[in-house]
């Protein structure tokens, strides 16, 4: 399939060889096979090459996918007071956020500004943030230089206490492939192609080669699932979830918020979805070709939210809830927000509302995004529990 997207820059194009040639270089050394799992990790965080980790414009108009938090600055100030307001109703809660993945750095710039706009709530202690790119924690750093209560860290700490945010983290996680062939389960790795030029230069290509049942214990009903139907799996997010785990039951008392795109497993895993969902972005178009210049576009995958609160229930977390992104922020409180800039005042208010519509839209964001809740020592306020799908899980 020939793709008609736009024409990457020379140096971009340069950098995209090189990590190419990274890649290459490891099959090799692999027996000319890696899992897609490795590859994905590569093109998404290799140092100084992979996507998150180049130089690259990653979000907004000028970067290739938008986000929440870069839509309007209404989802930061909305969580900043859920914030406030579940630390304030739990006396196990500290008054501390910690931001998982923060990208450019707005969501916690939205979260600061609307708390240091109300000099009568709680002070908040401190706001962490954990970011694996050192591209992206530069940006960050330039971005809050005003907020001297953030600080970085290179990976969760051991224990935590407080209110953990993560918005479109899930996705980026490296996922697995398998497939289902007449002989059986595949796992669908990475390979070469046979060339007669340079090795570094061929191209990659799909490699089967038998599954481990491990991976495959994931999908529920596996054996029903017809011949050539392909999907992802996801041990890389359950072994952050079980981390987020241990790292909130040592803190003694802690809510994770998880805001991504994905579904229940029993919706995933259809028959109807036989292609799998993982996707790439590059210059806000979407394409089904993760080997489209490796490290110049984003590669994702759906979140099954059924693998993600089992893994937090194994870690000895609480599911607090589990609902569409359009009913939590609604009931968190999003439309009074929007309140506080009159509708008489159209050039003002209609901005505002045109993107909240993006959030909350079944047609936009807000029915495919979907909010997973787990915590210890803490409940949501009551009012989460009208539109509650955790039976859906």
């Amino acid at each position: 399939m020939q793709l008609q997207l736009p024409e990457a820059s020379i140096e971009a194009q340069r950098a995209s060889r090189l990590l190419h040639k990274l890649i290459a270089s490891e099959i090799r050394q692999h027996d000319g096979w890696i899992s897609f799992a490795r590859y994905m990790e590569l093109l998404l965080y290799a140092p100084g090459l992979g996507y998150y980790s180049g130089g690259a414009a990653k979000l907004g108009k000028d970067g290739d996918f938008t986000t929440a938090p870069e839509i309007t600055p209404l989802f930061g100030a909305t969580l900043a007071h859920l914030a406030t307001e579940l630390i304030a109703s739990s006396a196990n809660l500290q008054a501390q956020i910690l931001e998982f993945g923060a990208g450019s750095g707005q969501l916690a710039f939205d979260i600061l500004t609307e708390l240091a706009a109300d000099p009568d709530g709680p002070a908040l202690q401190a706001y962490y943030i954990v970011e694996l790119s050192a591209e992206l924690r530069a940006r960050q750093q330039q971005k809050l230089r005003g907020f001297p209560q953030v600080q970085w860290l290179d990976r969760l700490p051991e224990a935590f206490s407080g209110v953990v945010l993560g918005n479109e983290v899930l996705d980026a996680m490296p996922v697995e492939l398998v497939v289902r062939a007449a002989q059986g389960w595949q796992q669908r790795g990475v390979g070469l192609a046979e060339t007669g030029g340079e090795a570094d230069e061929a191209a990659f290509v799909y490699r089967d080669r038998a599954a481990d049942p491990a991976l495959v214990a994931q999908i529920p009903d596996a054996d029903t699932l017809t011949v050539g139907h392909l999907t992802e799996v996801h041990p890389v997010a359950i072994g952050f979830m079980h981390t987020l785990a241990a790292m909130l039951k040592a803190g003694k008392g802690g809510v994770a918020l998880l805001f991504d795109y994905g579904f229940p497993a029993a919706e995933y895993y259809l028959q109807q979805r036989d292609q799998g969902t993982l996707m790439c972005h590059y210059r806000h178009h979407a394409h089904p070709d993760p080997f489209y210049l490796p490290g110049l576009q984003d590669v994702t995958a759906h979140v099954d939210f059924t693998a993600m609160a089992r893994a937090a229930l194994d870690g000895g977390l609480d599911l607090l809830g589990y609902s569409s992104q359009a009913a939590f922020l609604l009931e968190a409180g999003i439309g009074r927000l929007l309140l506080r800039t009159s509708p008489d005042d159209p050039l003002q208010y209609l901005p505002q509302a045109n993107a909240l519509q993006k959030l909350v839209s079944p047609a936009e964001m807000g029915e495919l995004f979907k909010v997973l809740a787990v915590g210890t020592q803490v409940e949501l306020p009551e009012r989460f529990s009208r539109h509650d799908r955790s039976h859906r899980l």
